[in-house]
């Protein structure tokens, strides 16, 4: 029952999405028939349905395939590309990536499409084929000429609009939305029998009485199909880890991101050679075959057979359905998409994600899709970047004669005969390297004969910027005759020290390799560190009251 809910549900949809992609609507049927079939037999995730999404279609629709000597191969190729895409993301294990994308830049993205959705139906919604460049600039033209709209056409319409919002709250749930259809199309029969002039399905395409046979792609389409492809694989990908994360397996079994990436690679596949346009895990098909009662993938299996019933059966009928009704249906999917809550969430943050958020809708607004989305994933990649770059906070150790440890805070100004341990919190990289510079303290030139030694605990990679930080302090340590000892737990940074040549800055004897025993070699530099100032005091005849202890200059700092 549930496969058979979402089957007979997904034939308009499917329809509406190849419309939203601006190509033949059976490309978008096709899809869902192959795609939910095609995927359900590679997920982990045994409840996501493979199907177009609104994203996805927006971008399909900003990609020039009529530029290419075949459009419709091009598009099936696209496809096919996309899948290869997902099945490669999933075969190196990249699921854990998608945690780089911040949820500001998503929130902007999906929003900006929700609004896409809507405005990109404007035309067949209105009767009126407005002009312009982009969306936006269609939808005013059609304000400029709002006499110009077709009362019959945009009638149907509202009328459908407001038969999904009323019948899906009803026991017929979910189905209302082919109730709806079909009562919209009964409604423009009504007006094209007086002359009404409403479009339908069968003057754009025709849907034969049978499934297509496989196509191979146009490998010549390629160079200029990669990029969509890569741009529909993440938004594909996103949108399915959203699905992995909602719906988790009757079993118990953890949901595996990544062989979930194959799953919607090999819907793709298999969706592009029956002729279908991209696809990927669909939040809202997810979220219909869950409610209908699905217990196994095999309601996947049963929805794509009963599609293949619909179209070999009824596929005349497929033809008769007017193209504002699907326009109505894909505006009520357009504003379902927005969530003001998510935005004002975002808001409410900060100044950051605010203005990453705006900066992200505003260009998926006004920009080809496919752009932004790459635009997106920078600024993401970036915004990580800032945000950890800002996080690192650097803390001194003070060892007390009880063997107690405290943290306070690193002085400003390196003092004589002293020993600073430091411990820093935070990722450790090229972009926080700077700022560990500015939060160690400063040698001066009464920095005489102290010793600092940094602990870095837990980093796996020192990096060529963090390595210079380390070589230019040390020497500056060096020229006033005091010095600088590494405390690290990670072989690989100890190596890197030493192939970069920051060990003849630093010492050898001053890089210390950690143990399992946490702070025990902290200790047993800090003891060095200790003896090797005694040493150099002794030497200097200096007087044991012109120095201060470790924990005098704590107390004094804290008081």
């Amino acid at each position: 029952m549930a496969g058979l809910v979402l089957g007979v549900e997904s034939v308009p949809d499917g329809l509406a999405s190849g419309l939203l992609a601006g190509v033949n609507p059976v490309a978008g049927l096709y899809a869902y028939l192959f795609g939910v079939a095609g995927g359900a037999l590679f997920t982990s995730t045994a409840f996501m349905a493979i199907q177009g999404t609104g994203a996805m279609a927006i971008i399909i629709a900003d990609v020039d395939l009529e530029s290419r000597g075949d459009p419709a191969r091009a598009l099936f190729t696209l496809s096919i590309l996309t899948g290869a895409v997902m099945i490669v993301a999933g075969l190196l294990r990249l699921g854990s990536f998608l945690r780089f994308v911040s949820n500001s830049v998503m929130t902007g993205f999906i929003t900006a499409v929700g609004f896409n959705i809507v405005l990109g139906q404007l035309n067949d919604f209105t009767g009126y084929t407005a002009s312009g460049d982009n969306r936006v600039i269609r939808a005013l033209n059609l304000l400029l000429n709002f006499w110009k709209i077709d009362l019959a056409t945009i009638t149907v319409g509202i009328v459908t609009i407001v038969l999904i919002v009323v019948l899906q709250r009803t026991q017929l749930g979910s189905l209302g939305l082919v109730v709806a259809i079909i009562a919209g199309s009964m409604l423009a029969a009504i007006f094209n029998a007086f002359d009404g002039g409403i479009a339908l399905v069968r003057d754009i395409a025709n849907v034969p009485n049978g499934l297509p046979i496989p196509k191979l792609p146009v490998l010549g389409d390629l160079p200029f199909l990669i990029l969509p492809a890569l741009s529909l694989a993440f938004v594909g990908l996103v949108q399915g880890a959203g699905v992995s994360a909602g719906f988790p397996n009757e079993d118990g079994a953890p949901a595996d991101v990544s062989q979930d990436f194959v799953g919607q690679g090999a819907g793709n596949v298999i969706a592009g050679l029956f002729q279908g346009i991209p696809v990927g895990g669909s939040m809202s098909a997810s979220s219909l075959v869950t409610a209908a009662g699905a217990k196994t993938r095999a309601a996947m299996l049963y929805a794509g057979v009963t599609m293949a019933v619909v179209i070999l059966l009824f596929g005349a009928a497929v033809e008769f359905v007017a193209m504002p009704a699907l326009a109505g249906l894909l505006i009520v999917i357009g504003v379902g998409t927005v969530k003001p809550s998510r935005v004002i969430s975002v808001a409410k943050t900060g100044l950051v994600p605010l203005t990453v958020m705006t900066i992200t809708l505003v260009l998926t607004m006004v920009i080809p899709l496919q752009y932004s989305v790459l635009v997106g994933v920078g600024i993401s990649v970036i915004l990580f970047v800032v945000q950890q770059s800002t996080r690192l906070v650097t803390k001194r150790m003070v060892f007390h004669d009880d063997g107690t440890v405290e943290e306070v805070e690193p002085p400003k100004d390196l003092p004589a005969h002293e020993v600073v341990v430091l411990q820093p919190y935070g990722a450790i990289f090229f972009a926080t390297a700077p700022t560990l510079l500015e939060q160690i303290p400063a040698v001066t030139s009464t920095s005489r004969h102290s010793v600092v030694i940094l602990r870095v605990r837990g980093i796996d990679d020192a990096g060529v910027t963090l390595i210079d930080v380390l070589q230019r302090y040390a020497v500056k340590l060096r020229e006033v005759d005091s010095k600088l000892m590494i405390v690290t737990d990670n072989q690989r940074v100890i190596r890197q020290l030493r192939v970069t040549g920051a060990t003849d800055a630093i010492g050898s004897d001053n890089v210390y390799s950690g143990t399992a025993f946490v702070g025990a070699t902290v200790r047993r530099a800090y003891d060095d560190a200790v003896t090797w100032i005694e040493q150099h005091r002794l030497a200097d005849g200096t007087d044991d009251e012109a120095g201060t202890t470790v924990q005098e200059v704590a107390h004094d700092e804290q008081d």
